[in-house]
């Protein structure tokens, strides 16, 4: 008889003693890894009894086989890529017509109002803003973000001046807008605040949020995680995350397609919310807010070990929605037997519960993490040195979406100092608009455009209308000067193309300017039969 039968049976007959005596569970899963299926045909009964562990929460595991199959059927994924909906699909020809699906005419409107509000009140009572100069504010809000510079007076200088800027608007006239820039009713802003901490900016940034949930349907993936938007305003629930490259800011909870890096979703964190079920871990409550618009359809949602849970994954199974996350071993739902750390490098140990599995796997010596997963029926390790299993490797391919959202909106962000929180939430908001506006226009149009570029010519189409205005009224004040200075005076140039202050008597036949001699154009000799 060989030496590996001889192992065999001599390990069947220490396994007959241990179910008979009851001897340790640890010593009970290491026979069983020797000898394998052969164990589990012998003893089919008395497996299911005696390998389960109840975990302190109540949750009952049991200790699975690498690469065999569980005895549950994970519900049926989706399908679909992510894709703009129909509604968006027939708005959207341009980089403007992208960028108001988010920030929309009505939502440009009331800032126009409350803006022109809170000036007439604290300024002037004649101050006015048209809503194209309030568009072109925000074509130079975002051409800030393409060119860094010291400070906003020398997006303006001539020597670091970005000629786009300059163009659009006068300094000083941006800086009044900004000054007198709000996104709510001033006067009744006291008695929402009671209710609302958000109140100051929550009607523009709801409709900010409804429009992001309603233009894309995003695909199988669906990543949540946080967002720490850096700020030092004082506002009741600025954050301090030591962890964060900015230790202070404003934290919002974001939901993002994987593939497309598109916002799904975000909430900010206000603090406690009074309306949260009295029992309900905070986690939770945010995974299915964020998610309750894109449930019940065979999506999977990747998070970290700050939400995953398995209560969570029950709650989202029920609305046909599966979980991929790890978890703290802290957890009250993870077993004693999958607590250890003293593990060997690359090894795999696998739990099954109702409807989920538990992959503990160690990359490397005294170190073990846990993944929970409803969405995968088979745990299997690869062929590679490091025999990482399924799960693992495909929560390191998912769990970067937010992430790497944050990386894009940062390169080309338009968040700049400010001591109002108001104003700090409205940056992001643009950063956010502005992605999406790129996502959805690449997807709708089938162009490829790099962001830079976008960015770029939607600043310009945003400030076209303003430009156009400014140009007609500028038109129309050299057409109501005098063909002639008076009789004994000569004007200034208005061309001084070739000139510095020369006197000029004669307009332009085109843009009606006054033009010298220097900066006259020839006209060649032509015949009477040409014009």
């Amino acid at each position: 008889m060989c030496w590996e039968n001889m192992q065999e049976r001599f390990a069947l007959r220490v396994i007959h003693r241990v179910l008979v005596n009851g001897v340790c569970y640890d010593l009970l899963c290491r026979l069983r890894n020797v000898i394998g299926k052969r164990f589990a045909r012998i003893y089919p009964d008395r497996l299911g009894t005696d390998l389960t562990e109840t975990a302190k929460d109540g949750a009952v595991w049991r200790e699975e086989q690498v690469g065999m199959r569980l005895p549950f059927t994970p519900i049926k994924a989706y399908a679909a890529d992510g894709e703009p909906t129909a509604k968006a699909r027939k708005s959207i020809s341009s980089r403007l017509q992208s960028f108001l699906c988010f920030i929309t005419l009505d939502m440009l409107h009331s800032i126009q109002e409350w803006t022109i509000q809170h000036a007439q009140e604290t300024e002037h009572v004649h101050w006015f803003m048209a809503l194209p100069e309030l568009m072109a504010f925000f074509a130079i809000v975002i051409l800030r973000g393409l060119t860094k510079v010291p400070s906003l007076r020398d997006c303006w200088s001539a020597n670091l001046g970005n000629p786009h800027i300059i163009g659009t608007m006068p300094r000083n006239r941006f800086q009044d807008i900004m000054r007198h820039l709000r996104f709510d009713d001033r006067s009744t802003r006291s008695d929402r605040t009671k209710t609302d901490k958000f109140a100051a900016i929550s009607s523009v940034w709801g409709s900010f949020v409804t429009n992001c949930i309603t233009s894309y349907n995003p695909g199988l993936h669906i990543t949540v995680d946080e967002q720490l938007f850096p700020s030092k305003t004082r506002c009741c629930f600025l954050q301090y995350i030591a962890t964060k490259p900015d230790k202070f800011g404003i934290k919002f909870w974001v939901a993002c397609d994987l593939k497309s890096k598109y916002i799904c979703n975000v909430l900010p964190y206000l603090g406690k919310d009074p309306s949260r079920p009295s029992g309900e871990r905070l986690s939770e409550n945010v995974v299915m807010r964020l998610m309750e618009p894109f449930l019940d359809k065979g999506r999977n949602v990747t998070t970290n070990n700050f939400f995953t849970s398995l209560s969570l994954a029950h709650k989202l199974l029920s609305r046909k929605t599966t979980i991929l996350g790890t978890v703290n071993k802290i957890r009250r739902e993870i077993p004693q037997s999958a607590r250890h750390t003293d593990r060997n490098e690359f090894t795999t140990q696998v739990f099954s519960t109702t409807a989920a599995t538990l992959t503990a796997y160690a990359p490397k010596r005294k170190k073990t993490i846990y993944i929970l997963s409803s969405m995968h029926s088979v745990i299997q390790t690869d062929n590679t040195t490091k025999r990482k299993p399924n799960t693992v490797t495909l929560y390191n391919t998912t769990k970067c979406g937010v992430d790497v959202m944050d990386q894009m909106v940062r390169e080309y962000t338009v968040h700049t100092g400010t001591r109002r929180w108001p104003v700090a939430v409205f940056y992001n908001m643009i950063d956010m608009a502005a992605l999406n506006a790129h996502v959805l226009y690449q997807a709708c149009t089938g162009r490829q455009e790099r962001r830079v570029d976008f960015l770029v010519e939607l600043a310009r189409e945003l400030a076209n209308s303003h430009m156009c205005a400014k140009k007609a009224r500028k038109e129309q004040l050299l057409r109501t000067q005098p063909s002639t200075p008076s009789p004994g005076k000569r004007a200034m140039c208005q061309v001084k193309h070739q000139c510095k202050n020369n006197r000029a008597t004669v307009r332009c036949v085109h843009c009606y300017r006054y033009t010298c001699g220097k900066c006259r154009r020839e006209i060649p000799w032509q015949c009477q039969d040409c014009e």
